[in-house]
């Protein structure tokens, strides 16, 4: 019934649009023009444009917004970002060399291929791209204003917002880190575990909670041997979790120790440089392939607090939906989830959140 009732609601929304009548959908969307300009405000202009929908973000959730939002018919503005959190427009995914587990690419695709396809369909939806990165938005009136890097003195207006920042890798920044970057190093095995650089070879994982003996574990059903180097005695870790990487012959936890370089030819990651925190003895060790398991930043710092976001600053979303604790903000992706972190499950909160951000503007 939810379904058809989107469906529905699209398909008359943009009849409407299309035949310049008149009836009251025509009239709430051109009314979104003027919604709050009365307000005292100074560096807003009253004839100014509201945008009905501005998607904060690229990536699978950005995108995938965006190309329902399109063909909705809500003339969705998207700001992708210029090296936002250190990361090119696209997100995590344009680091990732090769991918084999996205649905309707039986061959390996690249991430930066895979999103330059995603960014195309998404602008032939008729969604307008705009390579920006925004510094901060204004969520306490309507509309929304949204401050674009560099052009603060007049803001975007926005009747709905939805944000699909993503969420950055921690990253140790040692020698050797970003020259061996998707050449052996990697901070997502469930990603890239499977592929054949990794395949029967001696992997290495950083880290000591819950995320790392998953990971470690997952590694096992590719790797010839998978070490966990850990920087103290003790693990953060679930006692279950422990017990399961512990009792698993194919894994060796490292105890005492931290990564100091990645070593290698020009084409690929052979060796890492480790350092026993004790002793401060330094060695070498072969390894075809390293994991950072040290966890990940949300990029929510530029909503400075006014969404409510749990103890690590991902942005809370209430259950079934991308809604946020604010009515007509959206978040999908990475930057609300912790647990799932791949593709397609962002691209799938991103249709939630255009589904949700079109019903807010209908009613």
């Amino acid at each position: 019934m939810i379904s058809r009732f989107f469906k529905n609601k699209a398909l008359i929304t943009s009849t409407l649009l299309f035949t310049n009548s008149t009836p009251t959908l025509y009239k709430y969307y051109s009314s979104t023009n003027i919604l709050n300009t009365n307000n005292n405000n100074s560096n807003m202009n009253t004839n100014q444009k509201v945008e009905k929908v501005v998607i904060i973000g690229s990536g699978p959730a950005g995108h995938t917004a965006g190309i329902y939002a399109g063909r909705a018919r809500l003339e969705p503005l998207m700001f992708e970002g210029f090296m936002a959190g250190g990361v090119a427009a696209g997100g995590q995914l344009t680091t990732t060399t090769e991918i084999e587990n996205f649905p309707g690419f039986p061959d390996p695709i690249s991430g930066l291929e895979l999103m330059e396809k995603m960014r195309k369909q998404n602008v032939e939806c008729g969604t307008r791209i705009e390579t920006k990165t925004i510094q901060k938005v204004d969520l306490s009136s309507r509309p929304f204003k949204i401050y674009v890097e560099d052009e603060l003195e007049t803001p975007i207006l926005a009747s709905t917002v939805i944000i699909a920042t993503g969420a950055t890798a921690r990253r140790m920044g040692v020698p050797g880190e970003e020259q061996y970057w998707s050449k052996g190093i990697s901070a997502c095995a469930v990603c890239d575990g499977a592929l054949p650089i990794y395949r029967n070879k001696h992997l290495v994982v950083v880290g000591a909670g819950d995320t790392a003996c998953e990971e470690a574990t997952f590694l096992t059903h590719f790797a010839s041997k998978v070490t966990m180097l850990v920087r103290s005695t003790n693990m953060r870790a679930s006692k279950a979790m422990q017990e399961r990487v512990k009792n698993n012959p194919k894994i060796e936890i490292v105890w005492n120790t931290v990564l100091t370089a990645a070593k290698g030819t020009e084409k690929s990651l052979t060796h890492l440089t480790i350092k026993n925190v004790v002793d401060d003895k330094v060695s070498d060790i072969e390894a075809q392939g390293l994991f950072y398991a040290i966890g990940h930043i949300p990029n929510t710092a530029f909503l400075d607090g006014q969404l409510k976001l749990d103890e690590t600053g991902y942005i809370i979303a209430q259950p079934y939906s991308t809604k946020t604790s604010i009515e007509g903000v959206f978040a999908c992706g990475d930057v609300q989830d912790k647990i799932y972190r791949q593709a397609i499950t962002a691209a799938g909160t991103g249709c939630m959140a255009a589904l949700e951000a079109e019903r807010f503007l209908a009613h």
